[in-house]
């Protein structure tokens, strides 16, 4: 039945009342309406009908604890197995500390004395704010979850996106801009082979370097768009990638590997390719180092990429800048074959990116759930914007 004891409009409390007496369902029920609330409540004393009833929906319950063949604390034990989050109210004529904190220990939003009901609205409408209020929460927390799902699943095809727009680019130099160079390359040959004088010879002669110098760029450009070296294996590739890197710059690069042959899913050979190669280009822009390594090793259905130099590392306000959307990147390159990166960094100490990419499902459950996933930092992956 339904009870109004405010203005039309305001809020109605469904509220199921445990109790086997009528007389003390009235007390409670009039105490309740000379607090001005609305109510639709319903009195239950039979344990069936109590616990069918806990199927429904309901703002509160209201629960005695003497009841005929079983206690109130069966019905918040009852309500708990449902995962329900109702309010739930204890009332009772006489019930020892030990019970009441029990009961507030199982989740009973409140416990009273028959003898204190003064005491009843205050605490229904707490209770019922408390509810509404993490209810609240928890749906922002859920739509926060979705959110972010939401953005990984965009990034993932971003960085799908990315990855092929570079394969169709690498494949459209080298078959377009590869070829025109190779045919220019043949036609000042021949020009070369027929000139008669020292003065076109030259000039071709300095043609041919400028041509050659086109070639070189446009295959170091396909090397960076689409590592074709990606088809001999990761180590292979790794190999090439350190030993052009020292070559480059001068500095110290090795590489460490644990086994020679890996059987990597699909995916997981770029995905490292690419942190190294991010990695290794702001070790020479930002970090400083004459010596880096990296490290590569397969062990337990878990691959890990580390790359670790010796330069002037990164504090803490690098650390900590907003635009930080180098390691962000790395993250979301990492997520979509299932991997996380670790960053870690010491002013003077050096920096240590670490790649972990679990490969088998029993290697992914035996990992922690709430593994960092690494400390994000500056525009460029050291830090250094």
């Amino acid at each position: 039945m339904t009870i109004s004891g405010l203005e039309p409009g305001s809020r109605v409390l469904r509220v199921l009342h445990v109790e086997d007496s009528e007389l003390d369902h009235q007390l409670i029920l009039a105490q309740l309406l000379r607090a001005g609330l609305r109510l639709d409540i319903e009195r239950l004393d039979a344990l069936p009908a109590v616990l069918a009833a806990l199927e429904r929906p309901w703002d509160a319950i209201i629960s005695d604890y003497n009841l005929p063949g079983y206690s109130g604390l069966q019905v918040l034990e009852a309500l708990r197995a449902r995962d329900r989050a109702t309010p739930f109210i204890l009332v009772s004529g006489e019930i020892g500390e030990d019970i009441a904190v029990g009961a507030m220990r199982d989740g009973a939003s409140d416990y009273l004395l028959k003898s204190s009901l003064h005491r009843l609205a205050p605490a229904l409408l707490h209770a019922v704010e408390a509810a509404d209020s993490e209810r609240a929460r928890q749906r922002a927390d859920e739509e926060v979850v979705r959110s972010k799902q939401r953005l990984h699943e965009l990034a993932g095809h971003l960085q799908t996106s990315v990855e092929l727009e570079r394969a169709a680019i690498a494949r459209e130099i080298h078959d377009d801009v590869g070829g025109s160079l190779t045919a220019i390359k043949f036609d000042l040959a021949w020009i070369d082979r027929h000139a008669q004088t020292p003065e076109v010879r030259q000039r071709v002669a300095s043609a041919l370097e400028t041509v050659n110098a086109a070639i070189e760029a446009s295959q170091r450009i396909m090397h960076n768009l689409r590592p074709a070296i990606l088809e001999q294996g990761l180590v292979a590739a790794l190999q090439w990638l350190t030993a052009r890197f020292e070559r480059r710059t001068g500095i110290e690069a090795a590489l460490r590997v644990g086994e020679e042959h890996l059987d990597l899913p699909a995916g997981v050979p770029l995905v490292a390719y690419r942190t190294a190669q991010e990695a290794l280009t702001n070790v020479s822009k930002h970090a400083q180092a004459s010596r880096v390594t990296v490290e590569l090793s397969q062990d337990s259905g878990v691959l890990t990429l580390e790359i670790r130099d010796n330069g002037c590392g990164m504090g803490a306000s690098d650390l900590a800048k907003e635009r930080s959307f180098g390691i962000r990147g790395l993250h979301e390159r990492a997520a979509t074959v299932g991997g996380w990166v670790d960053l870690s960094s010491t002013p003077g100490g050096g920096t240590s990116l670490i790649l972990t990419v679990p490969l088998a499902q029993d290697a992914i459950d035996a990992l922690d759930d709430e593994a960092e996933l690494g400390v994000d930092e500056g525009q460029s992956i050291w830090g250094r914007a």
